[in-house]
């Protein structure tokens, strides 16, 4: 609404992530290792317990008469019965998974990648309550969730693009995020700002094609530190695009405009997960959370507007 009226125009762009908790926990999910040992362990346990029922059934047709009892599973063997059929379609899905994954990072000439079968590793998890959301690495330690995507523009602090991703890291979110904005907000900016978790060579290639001003960390921010000043002369032959970008935030400019990007982002993540007490989402699968996570980024917006109304 805001930029329909006109009241905004994008310009300076920051973008960050942070992982939210999902409607599951981290203790329902299994590795892929460790599905191969329950399934072989359940398979002798049922094995065991077939053994165990046939005794039993013949001795009380020796002593009773045949057909006098129903044949319906006894309640052990079902439950076991039903814990091998869930991890039987876990497993699938971790080997589905797997072989979307080596297709879309396929590096063959032919753009098909290796023939061989493709099988998940050892560590890979699945979640029997949320099966869409992963395990990732958040400030506090390993969480299972989402990773949540934000670009936020610093005039009225509005999110100007969202999404939710499943991915551990930001380093494919750059110019995806990028597009969404274009999407959502109906405009493209003219600057970008992110830290050091989406600067890829990629990334870097992606928005010097969209003719976009980007200012990316190529290293962690570390507390209190300076980048040393910009060094004189031409850049040498053979620079790299992040030599190029460190030596563009090494500039007294450079390091003025990307200084900015915690004040503009960071405070956004911050009214929703602490304020507003948004730390975990309610609904399960990707797109019921992309869902979701519309209507959080959405509500900051309307609170934003509204005060900026009542001032």
């Amino acid at each position: 609404m805001a930029l329909e009226l006109g009241a905004l125009k994008l310009g300076r762009v920051a973008i960050d992530g942070s992982k939210l908790k999902a409607n599951a926990s981290k203790h329902k999910a299994m590795s892929y290792k460790r599905m191969k040992e329950e399934q072989k362990r359940l398979k002798q346990e049922v094995r065991r317990l077939l053994q165990e029922a046939e005794r039993i059934d013949a001795e009380e047709d020796a002593r009773y008469g045949r057909n006098r009892y129903g044949d319906e599973l006894p309640a052990e063997l079902q439950r076991r019965e039903e814990r091998l059929k869930r991890i039987r379609e876990a497993k699938r899905a971790l080997e589905a998974r797997a072989r979307q994954e080596a297709e879309a990072t396929a590096k063959g000439p032919d753009g098909e990648g290796s023939k061989k079968e493709i099988k998940p590793e050892e560590k890979d998890q699945y979640n029997f309550t949320d099966p869409e959301s992963r395990i990732l690495k958040g400030p506090d330690g390993f969480l299972q969730g989402y990773n949540t995507q934000i670009a936020v523009e610093p005039v009225l602090q509005l999110i100007v693009g969202q999404a939710v991703t499943q991915a551990a890291n930001d380093k494919k979110q750059l110019l995806p995020m990028l597009a969404a904005v274009e999407e959502q907000a109906g405009q493209k900016p003219k600057q970008i700002l992110a830290d050091s978790g989406y600067t890829s060579d990629a990334s870097l290639q992606g928005v010097a094609k969209a003719k976009v001003d980007a200012y990316l960390a190529v290293a962690r921010d570390k507390h209190h530190q300076r980048l040393g000043p910009c060094p004189r002369g031409p850049l040498p032959k053979g620079t790299t695009r992040t030599d190029r970008m460190c030596r563009k935030l090494q500039t007294k400019v450079g390091r003025a405009i990307y200084a900015a990007r915690k004040a503009i982002v960071e405070p956004v993540f911050g009214q929703i997960k602490q304020a507003r007490g948004f730390r975990q989402f309610l609904l399960r699968g990707l797109e019921k959370v992309q869902g979701e996570w519309a209507l959080v980024c959405m509500a900051h917006n309307v609170l934003k507007l509204h005060r900026l109304v009542c001032m």
